[in-house]
């Protein structure tokens, strides 16, 4: 079965490159020549052989031109179809065909050039957004400094070879800027790999990060592909983060964190075997990486999920699909008593470059308050 689906989707992917270079190749047939011609079909050929083969020897290099070659494949899967479309209604005008053709080919490099500044800059260009949320629970009446939390999250850092440490240092800044209580990372923390995370000292930064209540994560999906997970809960821990790994942990008697195994992982403990034992009066906060089974959250009592791992598509037009998939994809969402926040994440996977998302920290100011007075 994972033979045919993988045939399937290889002839999907050949499929769409040969499109997009013939239909640039048709463009380009002014400026054919021997030479050009040549080396126009060995790059064409070429970039995507890279890309695959980047992704079965994960070879550092060899990742960089793949991830850059598939954002301009990813841009130009938006680009030509909609400059062919509109070429195609101009025939209906009185233009003239050859100027119409001509101006539709000089279109593509230019959109090109200018989606992929764009989608860059919201791919490194991280904003806060913020919550302001009430949990009835926890309330210290007379005391307004304990009735409130200021917790800073952030999801799918996928740092790596192309997430390095210069957006790891942005990060920190903006955290540190932003002087949480506490610190809260939903997983995707790693892209795949631990020795580029560790060669490019993104343990050392993560480790400057301050908060009194201190910094804690969740384990994702791409944590865990190559390597054992201890040796991945060591590397990140190195970073001053406790992992919690179907595990709780009350802080300072006030609210108790729980953090799961990803919901791919099979071996991960149910919910209410999680939350047995723990004291329901004092708020609950869940990191879980994929925004999953609200329902199952609402009734054993979580006050507020944090989640990431739909990166709100990172590039339209995927948000249509995170948001059939997903019953919260992006942002906050309240169902019963359950409060969820979901963040697009702070880096990106595969291309570096958002359209339709970006890259984002989330800040979400907690008051506490008495059973019903919300």
């Amino acid at each position: 079965m994972f033979i045919v689906m993988g045939i399937i989707m290889l002839a999907v992917f050949g499929s769409l490159v040969f499109y997009q270079s013939w239909s640039i190749w048709r463009w380009l047939k002014p400026l054919h020549t021997k030479p050009r011609k040549l080396i126009y079909t060995v790059v064409a050929v070429l970039l995507p052989c890279i890309f695959i083969i980047a992704m079965i020897s994960q070879n550092a290099i060899l990742i960089a031109i793949g991830m850059y070659w598939l954002a301009i494949f990813c841009l130009l899967l938006l680009i030509i179809p909609s400059v062919q479309l509109i070429a195609r209604l101009l025939r209906f005008t009185s233009l003239p065909r050859e100027s119409v053709f001509k101006w539709s080919g000089l279109a593509i490099p230019v959109l090109l050039i200018a989606l992929l500044g764009y989608g860059s800059f919201l791919a490194y260009s991280p904003v806060v957004r913020t919550y302001d949320i009430t949990i009835p629970k926890g309330s210290q009446d007379g005391d307004s400094a304990n009735n409130t939390l200021k917790i800073v999250m952030a999801s799918d850092m996928h740092f790596g070879i192309l997430s390095g440490s210069d957006h790891a240092v942005r990060l920190v800044d903006r955290i540190n800027e932003l002087k949480p209580d506490i610190v809260l990372f939903p997983g995707d923390i790693l892209d795949d790999q631990i020795q580029p995370y560790l060669d490019n000292g993104i343990d050392k930064i993560m480790a400057t990060i301050e908060a009194p209540y201190g910094v804690y994560a969740s384990l994702g999906n791409h944590d865990k592909y190559n390597g054992h997970i201890e040796d991945i809960i060591n590397a990140v821990e190195a970073g001053g983060m406790k992992v919690l790994y179907d595990e709780s942990v009350t802080i300072d008697d006030r609210f108790t964190l729980l953090g799961r195994k990803d919901h791919s992982d099979t071996e991960r403990a149910p919910l209410s075997e999680l939350v047995q034992g723990i004291d329901a009066a004092k708020p609950l906060i869940l990191l879980e990486h994929q925004p999953y089974d609200f329902d199952i959250a609402d009734e054993l009592g979580i006050d507020l999920m944090v989640s990431g791992h739909t990166h709100y598509g990172q590039i339209f037009p995927a948000n249509f699909i995170t948001s059939l998939v997903f019953e919260n994809d992006w942002g906050y969402l309240k169902k019963e008593k359950l409060q969820s926040i979901v963040s697009s994440g702070f880096g990106f996977w595969g291309p570096p470059i958002r359209l339709g998302s970006r890259s984002e920290i989330v800040e979400i100011n907690v008051t506490f308050s008495s059973p019903g007075a919300e």
